[in-house]
């Protein structure tokens, strides 16, 4: 990318993702020259105080911009399906949060503290990883690198924005109900059911839907995408992912197997030091990763890192990071970020 003082951006798409980085690229100081913002149709939003103008997206729209992040869904066909291409066309880089270009083997899957260099040899689009795979990945690395691992098995425990504003309101109501008496029933008797089960007082182990092996969607991301972000198929990762009745913030209980051994205060000490990662690790006195603790923050926090006592190489380990950030807009900035020079 041609190196200048401002580069012209374009964000697609205004809900929770969207105005996630628009919010980003403000509190990082992106270099942002023109700020356009694309919607299905056009209209004004309000995000901390500040007025945008949304504009209906169109093929010319991304006219000189320079960089285009779209924001994404997942289970969907997102927009970038639509208009990547269009963009491209027009001289933009496109990074998608979305999961249509995630597998493709001719677009990067990137997280710059894992593979950042990765996003220098695209051509045209860079993906953004599922959240759950992000702050995963962030914690496998350091290790990965040190000593090599065989195997992960990952159980997530994954908040409801991480299926949109919907699945957050869904929350909020179902937890009123309850307040006020109504227990029984409350998924049959709330307005919103975004999500199949009730999120309000429960937790249940189903994120998209079942495919392979009765794994599903979301468990295979996990899988696939580590393999291609870390380029090494051979890790045997399994995953079962649930969602839980948190705002926002996705955490998982994480265990390992490494190919040679590796005592937790040598992790603990990789960790210390390795980009993006915040060590919160003394269980004596209540210091551990939480998901209310890392609402708002760029940063993988990892904790609760602890031997296997019966197999030899075996560790367990805490991992949690806000989904909207690190998991989906803080990312994707800071994927630009390398593609200017400015980051990793």
């Amino acid at each position: 990318m041609i190196k200048k003082s401002k580069y012209n951006v374009a964000v697609v798409g205004v809900g929770v993702v969207g105005i996630e980085m628009l919010r980003v690229l403000r509190q990082r100081n992106f270099p942002v020259g023109d700020l356009k913002v694309f919607a299905r149709s056009a209209r004004e939003i309000e995000a901390d105080g500040q007025k945008y103008q949304v504009e209906a997206i169109t093929p010319e729209g991304f006219t000189g911009i320079d960089i285009a992040l779209f924001a994404g869904t997942e289970g969907e066909k997102g927009a970038a399906v639509a208009y990547a291409a269009e963009a491209v066309k027009r001289g933009a880089v496109v990074i998608d949060n979305g999961a249509d270009f995630r597998m493709d083997p001719k677009v990067p899957l990137v997280v710059p503290e894992v593979n950042g260099k990765d996003a220098l040899k695209h051509k045209g689009i860079i993906a953004n990883p599922n959240c759950s795979t992000i702050q995963l990945v962030v914690a496998l690395s350091p290790i990965h690198k040190k000593v090599g691992i065989k195997r992960v098995i990952v159980t997530t425990l994954q908040a409801s924005s991480g299926a949109g504003k919907s699945a957050v309101d869904q929350l909020k109501e179902e937890n009123s109900l309850i307040a006020s008496g109504g227990y029984d029933n409350v998924h049959v008797n709330a307005s919103n059911k975004s999500m199949p089960q009730q999120l309000a007082y429960n937790c249940f182990p189903q994120i998209g839907g079942f495919s392979d092996a009765d794994y599903t969607s979301e468990e295979w991301k996990l899988v696939k995408e580590t393999h291609k972000i870390m380029h090494d198929d051979k890790i045997k990762v399994t995953a079962t992912t649930v969602r839980v009745p948190v705002r926002t913030g996705h955490s998982e209980a994480v265990y390992i197997e490494t190919k040679d051994p590796i005592i937790p205060e040598k992790v603990k000490a990789l960790f210390f030091k390795a980009p993006g990662i915040i060590l919160v690790d003394d269980p004596k006195i209540g210091l551990y990763p939480m998901p209310y603790d890392a609402e708002g923050k760029d940063e993988v926090f990892i904790g609760r890192i602890r031997k296997d006592p019966y197999v030899k190489n075996g560790l367990w380990m805490w991992v949690v990071a806000d989904n909207l950030r690190k998991g989906a807009a803080s990312n994707a900035v800071q994927i630009a970020e390398v593609l200017i020079g400015k980051g990793k």
